[in-house]
């Protein structure tokens, strides 16, 4: 059966539901799977939990979800570069579990190899570790310590984007947009690629590979992309 499909849409076609929870790839803007946001929000689906590291920012990324109203819930790490992700918390409009990084990578990774818990000292002592389970472990040195309980996330879809993959399914992430991508498309029981790049099977190295096709299920070419700018700073010009 083919995994290639002709737009976004298509490819989301007979799986997005109302309420359902999404793990998203990217960090900031970078490597965001932008093509399918968008049929996400066209779709009109509404009641969304997303688990990614932020919201990209206004008006990028999940953050056009965010101003449409689809979302209800964020599981995140960072909300600082997206004013209406802040807004929306801080009146109470939008439900936010904030996650430390490191653990949220590792609660993606954890759900896409069906680990249900893993215990961490991240959090220990601060509002993250409230409500969870806390437990003495003896630290590499030996010294009993305290370590509170992480889920793993078993996410109904996952959304991701690569730089190159083949008829497959295989993917090849570049550079830093490999980032929660490679997690993230893990840890759904359904996952949906976009790519810049689709070659013929057997055309990647196979020591390239970061994300085995065993793991997505639909695949749809997004490019071209424009290539925005998260901050764009500008240095003073010098007199002559």
């Amino acid at each position: 059966m083919s995994k290639l499909y002709s737009d976004a849409a298509s490819a989301l076609e007979g799986i997005l539901t109302n309420d359902m929870l999404i793990a998203a790839g990217g960090f900031g803007l970078c490597g965001i799977p932008e093509r399918l946001l968008d049929a996400i929000r066209d779709s009109g689906v509404t009641g969304l939990a997303f688990a990614s590291n932020n919201a990209g920012i206004d008006n990028e990324g999940i953050g056009k979800l965010l101003r449409t109203r689809q979302v209800k819930k964020m599981i995140s790490s960072y909300v600082g570069e997206n004013k209406e992700f802040e807004r929306q918390f801080l009146s109470g409009e939008l439900e936010v579990e904030f996650c430390p990084q490191g653990t949220l990578a590792e609660r993606m990774r954890a759900g896409g190899a069906g680990i249900p818990g893993f215990y961490t000292k991240t959090g220990v002592g601060t509002q993250v570790a409230e409500g969870k389970e806390h437990k003495q472990f003896p630290d590499p040195d030996g010294v009993m310590s305290t370590y509170i309980l992480e889920r793993g996330i078993f996410a109904d879809l996952s959304i991701v984007k690569a730089w190159k993959a083949d008829e497959t399914g295989n993917l090849v992430f570049r550079k830093t947009a490999r980032n929660f991508n490679q997690p993230a498309a893990t840890c759904g029981k359904v996952c949906v690629a976009e790519v810049e790049e689709i070659v013929p099977a057997g055309a990647l190295d196979p020591d390239q590979i970061h994300l085995p096709g065993v793991f997505v299920n639909r695949l749809v070419l997004g490019a071209p992309y424009d290539k925005k700018i998260e901050f764009r700073t500008v240095r003073q010009r010098e007199s002559a």
